[in-house]
């Protein structure tokens, strides 16, 4: 067990024009990173799922040496979509030294409405598993949605969405394609063009 509150080591990704906020709960241990970004974990399939709604190609963001992401790419995508990358937790305990999200004790979640106020254009945020949803829930109130369906809370700016969606982890047990789908659907309906 772990006794060392760990702060998250990267700020939020906040293009202008996003109108999408993807928020997960914490990154995973440093040793695990492939890039200096969100779900840096080669093991994680969100940069795969992604890559298989916008260009219809897993490997998309993957580097050629077949071992890492392409950040640079990752950033320029996620900048010319307005999709914004957060996490709902900024100070976690692990209670074991892996990135299993059921063995984080959150000390801190994120500041949501601080994070609302830096991105007018938003109107739906989707969080990315069981734990960002919990932790969310925990920081404001709304129904907790099934995977894949959204509830609503109403923001200065108008009423946001609020969708669930699979984890891209793959200790959630759902294959990438069917990950996929529910998270292409859920960008469609978020108005999302190149779909």
């Amino acid at each position: 067990m772990c006794n060392n509150v760990e702060s998250h080591p990267l700020s939020p990704f906040l293009p202008a024009n996003a109108e999408v906020l993807m928020l997960g709960s914490f990154p995973p241990p440093k040793a695990r990173w492939v890039m200096n970004f969100f779900y840096p974990n080669f093991q994680n399939d969100m940069w795969r799922i992604l890559g298989i709604i916008f260009f219809n190609d897993k490997n998309y963001f993957i580097n050629e040496n077949l071992k890492s992401f392409d950040e640079n790419k990752i950033r320029l995508f996620l900048s010319q979509k307005g999709i914004a990358l957060y996490d709902s937790a900024v100070k976690v305990r692990r209670l074991s030294a892996n990135a299993d999200d059921k063995l984080l004790e959150v000390i801190e979640a994120l500041n949501f409405k601080k994070i609302l106020a830096q991105m007018p254009k938003c109107k739906t945020v989707i969080l990315t598993g069981q734990k960002a949803a919990e932790i969310l829930s925990g920081v404001i109130s709304f129904d907790n949605p099934k995977t894949g369906r959204f509830s609503t809370i109403s923001a200065p700016e108008g009423v946001i969405k609020i969708y669930r969606a699979p984890s891209s982890s793959r200790a959630y047990p759902k294959p990438l394609e069917e990950k996929a789908k529910i998270y292409k659907e859920i960008f469609k309906q978020s108005g999302l063009t190149g779909l």
